[in-house]
Formats: structure tokens, sequence, C-alpha cells
């Protein structure tokens, strides 16, 4: 994909993870942490954290095409050496929260007959790495897309605008 409607499909692209890493990576946080969460959340978190990593790698091709169509700059290779690490925490979010819901939908199954279930459902300690795991793949995910909004944010609009307004500009 290259463009939408004249523009770089990147531009549009990068906001869906801007918005979507951050958000699967919260609910997997709650849906760890919070049995009452998790019975909600667990499910469409599993959904949404594969249709991420599913647009890691588009938007990333994307960038990429409008890499080799814009001047570069240090600024705009920066952003594109951060933004392949996108992957890399998109993956570990929708590996646990695919684990996540798995679990709940073992433990649904298991309903107190004491059949064995695969993850232990019903384990403290596997809860409890889980948990550890997912917020750790949480602040890591959150900081990638913080880190990686910013380098593309500097390398767009450093030098391309003025502190003070344009004289004609919009408003005057």
């Amino acid at each position: 994909m290259t463009t939408v409607n004249g523009l770089p499909a990147h531009v549009l692209l990068v906001h869906a993870i801007v918005v979507l890493l951050p958000l699967a990576a919260l609910l997997l946080v709650l849906s760890a942490l919070w049995p009452a969460a998790r019975a909600k959340l667990a499910g469409p978190n599993a959904i949404l954290a594969v249709v991420v990593v599913i647009l890691v790698p588009i938007t990333t091709d994307a960038g990429e095409w409008l890499e080799r169509h814009v001047g570069r700059t240090p600024l705009l290779r920066t952003h594109t050496e951060l933004g392949d690490t996108a992957i890399f925490v998109a993956l570990p979010v929708a590996v646990l929260a695919l684990v996540v819901w798995w679990r709940h939908r073992e433990s649904l199954r298991a309903g107190g007959t004491g059949r064995r279930a695969f993850l232990a459902p019903a384990s403290t300690a596997v809860t409890v790495v889980l948990s550890v795991l997912a917020i750790a793949a949480a602040g890591a995910a959150v900081y990638d897309v913080y880190r990686i909004g910013e380098s593309g944010a500097q390398a767009t609009w450093q030098g391309n605008f003025s502190a003070t307004p344009a004289p004609g500009g919009a408003g005057h």
C-alpha cells in the first residue's frame, strides 16, 4: 500500500498503530491483573493485538515506500530504524493477550470439574508470572511507540515550520 486519496499510506496507518498498540497493551495489563476485566476484555483484546501485529508490517512497509520518496536525513534514518522495532514489542503483547484469553477460556471450560487444563488457569504462580510479563510487555510497547512517534515528528517537522505566524497565514 503506497497512497490513500493522494496521501502517503504511512501517514494514515501510523495513527492506527499509535492508538491501537498502546490500547492493546493497556487492555493486556487490565485483563492479566483483574479477573472481571479478563472476563470481558480478554477475547476482544486478543483479536485487537493480533490485528496490530498484522498492521505493523503493513505500516512499516508503507513507511519504507515513503522513505524512498522524500529527502533522506539523519532524523529520517533514525525514525525508520526505530520503526523497525515496533514488531518486536507488538508480538509479545499479542502472544500474552492470546495466552491470557486462552487461560480464561480454559478456566471456563474446566468449570470446577477438576479437569486438567492447559496453562494451569487456576495456578496463582502462572497468573503472577503472566501479570509481570504483561506489565513489562505493555511498558515496552508504549515506550517504543513514544520513541518511534517522537522520532517521526522530529523527522517531519524539525526545521519545517516557523515559531512566528507566516504573513497571510490562517487567521490573518
